[in-house]
Parts: structure tokens; C-alpha cells; sequence
């Protein structure tokens, strides 16, 4: 059924291949995860979750999901549209880098647009009693027509099931990665609570990795940085954070943008928005 694969990224867990269905004469992104992985159980699961989760939140900011299924050997897959365009992360470097073409494709209001398309359907997902909790700049697609997509649902909390996974965190993990078996995501953009281990999360974590994506649209920087998870732990819950117009002097930042910013990057999560609603409202309100 699916012919001419071309692989298209591969991380710790999974690989994504373009290839065409047959059957349909499509082009679709073929997800599976790696051979040594098949039977991970807890990844088995987290790759069953993301695909019943994508499928089930029917919003126009995920990717539809075609099918889930197995291949001849048995290893499991799901096809998805192929969505053509970039990532946030991809973006920000890109401004980060100086190049010409995405700063005059890409200035801030587009990026603040980009981002309340996101917050749009994560507190869709909010209230269908899901929690992303791998927000980052890598898992905001923008496509054509304007659209943009939050991916990777892997790691999602939903309300009424038990967590797939809670091991402990490793002091010399590369916190670049989202771990293989974890129930948080990327180390560099988990919200305090996350890092703790606190055993209540609600909407709230996923309103600090907003925030952290703000800031970096503000300051096209990364905030929370460090070598191994313990650096990055400590910088997270014990040092404070610079404004965002003291990270990037150069930029033209918006007060109430940085504001905006600022209490969604609250360290205790009572200080922050309530809510991704209230977040967005906040956004919409200086756009």
C-alpha cells in the first residue's frame, strides 16, 4: 500500500518517512518507531496514545491522522498528512542567524500570530481534558495557507487514565532530548512542576512552555539552558530569569508583550494565566 519511502527525520524514539499511498495516490507522512524499540512497552504505548490522541482531539491546529496499523513484520505505524512547511524552532534559529529571508517572511506579528494558533488548540485540547506537557518550539508547525499545527502527542496527560511512565530523572541526561520512557518532555521547556515531580499538573505546565516559546520569539534565545539535567534543573527552579528585553537589547519588544511574557513564566504556577484561554485572550488583546 505505502511505496517510495524517503526518510524524512529520525530522533531517539521514532522515524518519520515521507511515502505515497497507493491506494489513495497520495503523498503522507509514515511514523514508526525504531527496530530496538518495537517492544519497548511503555513506547509501544506512548506511540498508541499519540495516535489515538491526535485522532480524537479533531482540531484544525493537528494533523490529521489517516491510519494506525501494523506493517508485514508487525511493527506498529500511523500515517499522517504531510504538512509542508516549517517549524518554530527552524524559524527562530533562522532570526537568530540573521537570515534575510525569514525575517522578512517571519516579523513579530506573524510569529505572535503563529503562536496564538497554537495556544488556540492546546486549550481546545484543555478542554477535552488533555495536557500536550512537550510544548516546544520543534512541535509548532506552520504549513500553508497559514496554518499552523502543534504535534507530537506522545507525551500527553489525559485526564482519566493513568500516566504511561514516571521514572526518575537522570543528573547527566542530555536535556536536549525528550527522554525514552519519560512522562515529561524536553527538560528545556518543562514547567517547575514538571521538574519537581509534583503529582497534580494541570493546564497550567503547558502555559510556561508557552511562555518559554514566547521569549524565544521575543528574544530569538533559548532560556533555560545547561549542560546536563541537573544544570538545567537548578537553572529552572533557583535562578532568576532575565526580561526579555534584557536577554535582547537590540529587539524591538513590546512591553505588554514582555509582560504577557513574563507571568506566563511564573515559577509557581498559582502566579501564572490560570489558564491557556486566559493566555490567549491576553495575546489576542495586543495583536
Amino acid at each position: 500500500k505505502y511505496q517510495d519511502f524517503k526518510l524524512l527525520s529520525e530522533g531517539g524514539i521514532a522515524k518519520l518517512y515521507s511515502a505515497f499511498d497507493e491506494n489513495l495516490r497520495r503523498t503522507v507522512v509514515y511514523k514508526t518507531l525504531h527496530d530496538h524499540l518495537r517492544e519497548d512497552e511503555i513506547e509501544t504505548q506512548r506511540f498508541l496514545r499519540e495516535a489515538r490522541v491526535t485522532a480524537n482531539i479533531a482540531h484544525p491546529g493537528t494533523v490529521p491522522l489517516y491510519e494506525l496499523g501494523r506493517d508485514r513484520n508487525g511493527n506498529l505505524f500511523f500515517t499522517m498528512k504531510h504538512v509542508r512547511g516549517r517549524d518554530l524552532r527552524n524559524i527562530i534559529d533562522a532570526l537568530h542567524d540573521g537570515d534575510p529571508a525569514t525575517t522578512a517572511a517571519f516579523p513579530l506579528p506573524a510569529l505572535i500570530d503563529i503562536l496564538t494558533r497554537a495556544c488556540e488548540t492546546v486549550a481546545h485540547a484543555h478542554s477535552r481534558g488533555v495536557i500536550h506537557r512537550d510544548l516546544k518550539p520543534a512541535n509548532i508547525l506552520t504549513g500553508q495557507f497559514g496554518v499552523t499545527y502543534v504535534i507530537d502527542w506522545g507525551l500527553a496527560k489525559v485526564w482519566g487514565e493513568p500516566d504511561i511512565a514516571h521514572p526518575e530523572m537522570g543528573h547527566d541526561e542530555d536535556p536536549a532530548l525528550t527522554p525514552v520512557g519519560r512522562r515529561y518532555g524536553t527538560p528545556f521547556y518543562m514547567a517547575p512542576e514538571l521538574a519537581r515531580g509534583d503529582a497534580h499538573i494541570d493546564g497550567r505546565a503547558d502555559v510556561f512552555s508557552l511562555g518559554l516559546i514566547l521569549y524565544e520569539i521575543l528574544t530569538h534565545r533559548q532560556l533555560i539552558n545547561g549542560e546536563t539535567m541537573q544544570e538545567v534543573v537548578e537553572n529552572l527552579l533557583n535562578q532568576p530569569f532575565p526580561k526579555p528585553t534584557e536577554a535582547a537589547p537590540q529587539n524591538e519588544i513590546p512591553p505588554a508583550l514582555e509582560t504577557i511574557c513574563l507571568r506566563a513564566l511564573e515559577k509557581k504556577a498559582k502566579d501564572r494565566y490560570a489558564d491557556v484561554g486566559s493566555l490567549l485572550e491576553a495575546l489576542r488583546s495586543v495583536c
